[in-house]
């Protein structure tokens, strides 16, 4: 079975070509700038590599179609024909209350995504628009989504619940959504087969972080809590996201600094986190490295960072009533042995302990930095987003063809 999957972003759609034998990858790359004057177009398999040729794209079906004609090419292409691509999976960000699982897309899935506009203002109408142009492209092929949101679905409602009047909720549904769910989901599922247990019976806490960043508290498989909220600016410190704060600050800025909404928005969202807070950049790499220049800014920045983070960790061990296993995964939890040694120690009166060798290692694949004396397993587990949603859409599929 070859399936497709698609991310669409505001101005970008992401793309692999999954042969599920086997789990291996055809074709994948990005077609990104999308609207703009110039567009750029990546296609990569194991025998050609075309980085970021520039070309003019208008609009995501353009995008698409673009990606089928690479796929289908008679020199560079890994299928002949459309009609071999057995199903499409998408990466949708916001389904409400909707769906606690991957869904086949149907009119209804494609309602609850206009529905939910308001929710996620930059991600759903870009993912309506992959739907509906894959609907025009691949007429007979099913297509399939799984929701960034769907996974903590399962949270309980004193988990969700804001402690606002109860009506915007009842009538607005403002509540905690939380978001990253399909990452969250793979490296619970990861390490559940690494460490050679039932994920039925495994409390976990997985970290996502990257420059959007959270931490979920997953028991016997479930999302019971998870750090982001209405919007992805809950939680931890982020790239350019402050994350937790005090509610009455954006008041306090738009009263005294007579500041609009838009620029309130704009300083929370994009001008905050590790940026704002090292006056440096957004870019890990970059503050790790000012941090081995002694750099004061730097250090405070990724002590903020790595606090928060520990509290949370902390808070949802509490929520577990213990824990087997933390999972560092992201391009930050992934690449930054300095931020796990320093969210992790000092934390030996709870069980955790890490062995400082093997954190630092740099390998492909998972890494166990489990210290000898550590009653927790610490993993650091590369994310794969792209072969969850494949793996739900093969499942989907296989049902209801």
């Amino acid at each position: 079975m070859k399936i497709l999957v698609l991310n669409c972003g505001s101005s970008s759609v992401k793309y692999q070509l999954f042969k599920m034998e086997g789990r291996k990858i055809l074709a994948k790359g990005i077609a990104e700038r999308i609207g703009e004057n110039i567009s750029y177009f990546t296609y990569k398999t194991d025998k050609v590599n075309i980085c970021k040729k520039e070309v003019k794209i208008v609009n995501h079906e353009q995008a698409i179609a673009m990606i089928t004609d690479y796929l289908c090419n008679n020199d560079i292409g890994e299928i002949k024909h459309v009609s071999e691509i057995d199903a499409i999976g998408h990466r949708l960000v916001h389904g409400g209350e909707e769906f606690s699982n991957s869904v086949k897309i149907t009119q209804k899935v494609i309602d609850v995504l206009k529905k939910c506009i308001e929710l996620a203002p930059l991600h759903n109408p870009s993912n309506i628009q992959g739907v509906q142009a894959c609907q025009k492209l691949f007429p007979d092929t099913p297509q399939c989504g799984l929701f960034d949101t769907a996974f903590h679905q399962t949270m309980p409602k004193q988990a969700y619940l804001y402690a606002l009047p109860l009506k915007f909720y009842r009538e607005y549904k403002i509540r905690k959504y939380g978001f990253h769910g399909t990452s969250h989901l793979y490296v619970a599922h990861q390490a559940a087969e690494y460490i050679g247990e039932k994920i039925s019976e495994l409390k976990l806490i997985t970290c996502h972080l990257g420059n959007g960043a959270s931490i979920t508290a997953i028991n016997k498989g479930k999302s019971v809590d998870t750090s982001m909220g209405f919007t992805p600016l809950e939680g931890l410190v982020m790239g350019t996201r402050c994350g937790d704060i005090d509610p009455a600050i954006p008041l306090h800025l738009m009263q005294r600094f007579n500041m609009s909404i838009s620029q309130v928005n704009t300083i929370l969202n994009k001008k905050s986190g590790m940026l704002g807070l090292s006056e440096i950049s957004n870019d890990m790499r970059i503050i790790e490295q000012k941090v081995e220049e002694n750099n004061e800014k730097a250090i405070l920045a990724l002590k903020v960072y790595a606090y928060r983070l520990k509290k949370y960790i902390s808070a949802y061990i509490g929520v577990l009533n213990g824990i087997d296993a933390i999972i560092f995964t992201g391009g930050v939890g992934e690449n930054m042995p300095l931020l796990r040694k320093m969210t992790l120690s000092e934390m030996d009166y709870l069980g955790i302990e890490l062995d400082e060798d093997k954190n630092n290692q740099f390998v492909n694949g998972i890494i166990d930095f489990t210290g000898k004396n550590s009653k927790v397993h610490l993993l650091k587990i590369p994310t794969n987003e792209e072969l969850m949603i494949a793996l739900e859409t093969e499942k989907i599929v296989k049902v209801s063809p």
